[in-house]
């Protein structure tokens, strides 16, 4: 079938270029476009004894989708995203599908964040004129291509941030009318939202690391988020050519004890109910990464140290592409198993959370907690909060505490929602003290909507979705003074750049808010007695005086009948 693929794909190039295949080959001078594609799966154990399991796959592709002359022939990168970039003219595009919540305090940092629920961040190139209906329309394609509820992205849940969501990607764009971002914090993540997804894949699930991605056991963990990245990066250091970048990600959480499981082991084949049997044909790489930082029970020949989130991390690492990997039986099950080490899990140096205070519907109090762990660095965050417009803040309570002092922002940033037309958007700049909690609370009241405009289940609430905190965060290895030791000299003196600092997005949980809700039972009590009324009283008075009544006189008895007929035999009149 691959064969197959791969000869369709010469004898495509080989009508566009309006030649025959064999003639295909060109000088190595002439540059041609070029694709490739890599998958990893990365497996660390928790302090927590949970399982985390992240895949990665990267389809890189040096071609220009701004160009006039479209872009018609595909290989790797997938057509309908493809289409999407082009017709839209997108710069980035973030999307991703969330179902339950990160536990940070006892997993740590995701690889790759996303707050529960759905999220969407775009740029778009300079040369869209209207903005808002572009977004409109490209959400609505999205929520067909991934099978979501992205039509319901509106005015009413988009904001355009001010400082937030830097592309990630090439290009120093400071004007932010071009980025939009919006989420959906109630929506479900199901099996719909996975095919698609995978089939994305140049192999889709049938090869490579994909073919562990098992609906019935991605849904059955503690977390589970799948996400879409497009972005344009350089293809060299000196980034004379770029190319564009599809990364797609899956991280999920297998919980110890939901799964049955009395100690500390794991496998593949547990995780996933099926186990490796070869690489996807078209991945130029194919890696399996086994942290075994904390407990070096799983090792192999192919050894690997990364500085991961400002912490350095020891991999062991198994190449799919290599069939001494799979053995003799063309399977690969690893086993992993590793000590109790509950209690040991350096603290998180960045850390939120959100609740709502207050009692009654009518008014309330958002708190958002922010905590710095670091024993002696502060650092700024950029905080941004969406809040809906039935939300009415009153900005002028917006408080921000640390360690019972007033910090005030160095940068503030508000925009005032408008009732069913935009929400609230609140971006600040907030200086974190070392070893500190930092508090933001801000009142607000409670609307009271039209009752077309409730849902269906109105006493289930109202979600509000997360906040974001971006920041600088110092690393955890500039943090250890000893490090002296385990390094040269001339290396340790002055702190690497990428292990100084790193960058980290984190999300608060999304609130549940109550909002005055009218007796929607009431009509149906109202119709009910109506109903009644008008049956029983009406319907007795219309029969009254519609009715006919008629007098009808008794059929006489058998005895009296025979009577009446001897009295006519004998010509007497009957009784």
């Amino acid at each position: 079938c691959v064969c197959a693929c791969m000869s369709a794909t010469v004898d495509a190039a080989a009508d566009i270029q309006g030649t025959s295949a064999p003639e295909t080959v060109v000088p190595s001078s002439v540059p041609q476009p070029k694709d490739d594609f890599q998958e990893e799966l990365v497996i660390r154990p928790l302090h927590s004894g949970d399982i985390y399991a992240s895949f990665q796959f990267r389809t890189l592709w040096d071609t220009d989708f701004m160009r006039e002359n479209k872009v018609s022939h595909y290989r790797l990168f997938p057509k309908s995203l493809g289409q999407v970039i082009s017709k839209f003219s997108v710069r980035e595009l973030h999307i991703s599908f969330t179902q339950g919540y990160w536990r940070t305090m006892q997993w740590g940092q995701p690889f790759i964040p996303s707050p529960p629920g759905a999220e969407l961040w775009v740029w778009f190139q300079d040369s869209v004129t209207d903005v808002d209906a572009t977004w409109k329309e490209l959400t609505n394609v999205l929520s067909g291509i991934f099978c979501a509820s992205l039509n319901f992205i509106d005015s009413t849940n988009t904001v355009q941030p001010s400082a937030s969501f830097k592309p990630l990607g090439l290009g120093n764009v400071t004007d932010h009318s071009f980025l939009r971002y919006a989420t959906l914090p109630r929506e479900i993540v199901c099996t719909e939202n996975l095919t698609p997804w995978k089939k994305l894949l140049p192999c889709g699930s049938k090869a490579g690391l994909a073919v562990l991605l098992k609906s019935e056991k991605l849904f059955h963990s503690s977390f589970h988020s799948q996400a879409v990245h497009i972005r344009s990066v350089c293809q060299d250091w000196q980034c004379k050519t770029t190319s564009w970048e599809l990364r797609q990600t899956l991280n999920s959480v297998f919980d110890l004890h939901n799964s049955g499981q009395t100690k500390r082991e794991w496998s593949l084949f547990k995780m996933f109910s099926r186990t490796l049997t070869e690489a996807c044909p078209l991945a130029s790489s194919s890696k399996l990464y086994i942290d075994i930082t904390d407990n070096p029970q799983v090792t192999t020949s192919l050894l690997s140290q990364a500085v991961v989130l400002g912490d350095r991390r020891t991999f062991s690492v198994y190449d799919l592409t290599q069939e001494t990997t799979f053995g003799t039986v063309r399977s690969l099950n690893l086993l992993i198993r590793w000590k109790s080490n509950e209690g040991e899990m350096l603290r998180p140096l960045l850390h939120a959370e959100r609740y709502v205070a207050g009692y009654g519907l009518q008014t309330g109090e958002i708190h958002t907690l922010m905590y710095n762990n670091h024993p002696y660095r502060s650092f700024p965050v950029l905080l941004l909060d969406s809040v809906p417009w039935y939300l009415r803040l009153y900005i002028h309570t917006l408080s921000v505490t640390s360690k019972g002092k007033d910090n005030k922002p160095s940068y503030i940033h508000y925009e005032p929602s408008k009732d069913r037309v935009k929400p609230h958007l609140l971006e600040m700049l907030i200086q974190l003290p070392p070893n500190s909690v930092t508090e933001v609370t801000v009142q607000f009241e409670r609307a009271l909507l039209k009752w077309t405009e409730y849902p269906p289940d109105p006493n289930h609430g109202f979600y509000v979705g997360s906040s974001v905190i971006s920041s600088l965060v110092p690393s955890t290895v500039a943090m250890h003074t000893n490090s002296t030791r385990e390094r040269p000299l001339f290396s340790s003196f002055f702190p690497c750049k990428e292990e100084s600092s790193y960058f980290v997005r984190i999300y608060t949980e999304p609130l549940l808010v109550n909002l005055p809700t009218p007796d929607f039972s009431m009509p149906y009590n109202v119709i009910c007695l109506t109903c009644t009324v008008v049956a029983v009283g009406y319907g007795s008075l219309y029969n009254l005086l519609t009715r006919s009544f008629q007098i009808e006189e008794p059929n006489p008895g058998l005895a009296k009948r025979i009577a009446n007929v001897i009295r006519r035999m004998r010509g007497v009149p009957p009784l």
